[in-house]
Parts: structure tokens; sequence; C-alpha cells
């Protein structure tokens, strides 16, 4: 069974930039057909997709987020980060990593417990 664990700071100054971690067990994050994805989900809003790392370590990102945002990984730590430059307030949201194990006949998702990040000075 794979986990998921989000973890980092729970509030981040204006300007600055957010550090998360996804730590992945159950699995290696380089398993084939797995990819690695950051969702997020404002205060009284709906579910925003960020960006994934795939197993083969190919990236891709929402456009609108693109500029600001990396996702790298640590194959020996078994883990998935996520760096958002320059945040602003709008970037309040409770931050999810989730494994999207995906196959031309199947899917599954795992999904972390989230972590809440606040914007503010």
């Amino acid at each position: 069974q794979v986990q998921l664990q989000e973890s980092g700071p729970g509030l981040v100054k204006p300007s600055q930039t957010l550090s998360l971690t996804c730590t992945v067990s159950g699995d290696s994050i380089t398993r084939n057909n797995f990819y690695w994805t950051w969702i997020r989900q404002p205060p009284g809003k709906g579910l925003e997709w960020i960006g994934y790392m795939s197993y083969s370590g190919s990236t891709a990102y929402t456009p609108s987020l693109k500029s600001r945002t990396s996702i790298s990984r640590d194959t020996s730590k078994n883990h998935i980060s996520l760096l958002l430059r320059s945040v602003t307030p709008e970037d309040t949201a409770r931050y999810y990593c989730v494994g999207r194990y995906r196959t031309v006949v199947t899917g599954e998702d795992y999904w972390g417990r989230g972590t809440q990040v606040t914007v503010s000075s």
C-alpha cells in the first residue's frame, strides 16, 4: 500500500519561497507508471492541479504557476519536493501530494493527508 506524507512550514511570508516535501512509503518513486502530483485547495475553492514528476523524472506544470514552480525528487530518500517561489496570500491553501498510477487499462490514486500553508506577513 502506497502512503504519502506531506511536510513543510505552515506559515510563509509573502515573496518568500515555499518548500514542501512528500515522503513516499510502500513503493519506489521510480516505479513505472507512477506520476507524483502536487494539488492544492485554497480556502472555499476547488482543487487546483499544480504539476507532477513522473517515475522517469519528467515534469509538467500548470501554465499559471509554471514560472514559479519546481518539482524535484530525491530517489535515495524516496521524496518528491515542491518549490513555489515568490508566494502571495493567494497561494494560501492545503497542499496535497498524490501518487497517480496510470496504465492503459487501469488507474489508481493515493492521497496524502495534505498540509496547510498560510502566506501572511
